[in-house]
């Protein structure tokens, strides 16, 4: 039996962000009865029970909230919470795959014991954390120890984007894998009621709005985008999907922008709801993706998946994955306005040319079967080199 302890997403089946989705379809996509998954889960409530759903063995971990930094006292908790748990219930064949670089110094002490008992180690540094915005100079520098930490301590490193693993090769002479996210091919179906009831409450209509879905983060250029947009004379509607904080990010950009005076810029919240989500993908004129960290970004594969027209920021990540077949903006002026202008003319032909590109660029290379078939081969090859 081979025992796969994912730590990093906030838990199994959680609709949050991309860790979260990965694992979950990972998991679901899997099929091996001679594998069995452990995930620990973020709790706020001292008094879960561990519990085990659809065979995945889910341990929740007791945090009190603390900010920013409640996913990293979660993740250096998880591992000492299964270093612990692998000795007592004597686990044999164990691969630990930690998603991001948060657990820092302490790994230095622990990844020795870990590698006595037998387990083996896999970091996915995920994309330069240090680099986000969001972090303040002092969190930056331990993430950028943090990951130094853990790639040099880990027996392998997986990287989902091409330009994360020449970055981790580079710069710690590793010899890194790369393996991408996966998404899934959805059909054009017909629209069903939860977003017919979408549309009406948010005063939306199907096939006249643009549409940005992301974290309420600058990196995300969030502020650029709605900037260029209220610059068009267009009537269509710009539809973000986001779960805004009214902080000072909010403020700073309601004084930058002015975008409440404009009523086509409309925040919608987060949507969790996968079937809704699919129909406003499918039914976008174009999708808009301002994420300048990270690496491959889930919510980009599912737009090429889905919706016919792309627009991008043009940072490497970005291009690894959208190659030729979608449009790019920079941050220079009238950069994102210039292009929403001349996606306005396109013929329905182009517009439907574009969109064959992307699926097949998602059906070649970014399918969970794919992904999951690699993990597959990886967890194997690790577990035959410990024998």
């Amino acid at each position: 039996m081979k025992n796969i302890i994912i730590i990093g997403s906030r838990g199994y089946k959680f609709e949050y962000g991309g860790w979260e989705t990965f694992v979950t379809n990972l998991i679901d996509n899997y099929h091996d009865s001679d594998t069995c998954f452990y995930v620990p889960e973020l709790s706020f409530d001292i008094n879960k029970k561990d519990r085990i759903e659809n065979g995945v063995k889910i341990h929740p971990i007791y945090i009190k909230p603390q900010g920013n930094a409640t996913m990293l006292t979660f993740a250096i908790k998880a591992v000492f919470y299964y270093k612990k748990y692998i000795k007592e219930n004597n686990l044999d064949n164990v691969i630990m795959y930690i998603l991001g670089c948060r657990v820092g110094p302490l790994f230095t002490f622990i990844h020795k014991k870990l590698n006595r008992m037998g387990v083996r180690i896999i970091i996915n540094p995920d994309g330069l954390e240090w680099k986000r915005e969001k972090w303040n100079y002092l969190i930056k520098q331990y993430f950028k120890i943090s990951e130094r930490t853990m790639v040099k301590s880990s027996n392998f490193v997986v990287c989902d984007s091409l330009a994360i693993k020449d970055y981790i090769d580079n710069k710690y002479h590793v010899n890194s894998t790369y393996i991408a996210y996966g998404a899934y091919l959805k059909e054009n179906k017909k629209i069903n009621e939860k977003t017919n009831d979408f549309y009406k409450q948010n005063d939306i209509k199907s096939n006249n709005y643009y549409l940005f879905v992301g974290r309420f983060v600058p990196e995300n250029n969030i502020e650029y985008i709605i900037k260029e947009y209220m610059k068009t004379n267009i009537e269509k509607d710009l539809v973000i999907v986001s779960n805004v904080e009214k902080n000072k990010f909010y403020r700073d950009l309601i004084d930058k922008t002015n975008f409440i005076e404009d009523k086509r810029i409309k925040f919608v919240g987060g949507i969790y709801d996968d079937s809704i989500l699919r129909d406003i993908r499918i039914n976008a004129t174009a999708y808009i993706h301002g994420h300048s960290a990270g690496g491959t970004n889930p919510s980009l594969l599912e737009a090429l998946s889905t919706t016919k027209v792309n627009i991008l920021y043009d940072v490497i990540y970005n291009k690894e994955v959208g190659e030729d077949n979608v449009f790019y903006f920079t941050k220079d002026d009238n950069s994102l306005k210039n292009i929403i202008e001349k996606i306005e003319k396109l013929s329905k032909e182009d517009i439907n040319h574009y969109g064959e590109l992307c699926k097949n660029r998602i059906k070649n290379n970014y399918t969970w079967d794919i992904v999951t078939l690699k993990y597959k081969e990886l967890f194997k090859r690790l577990l035959d080199e410990k024998k």
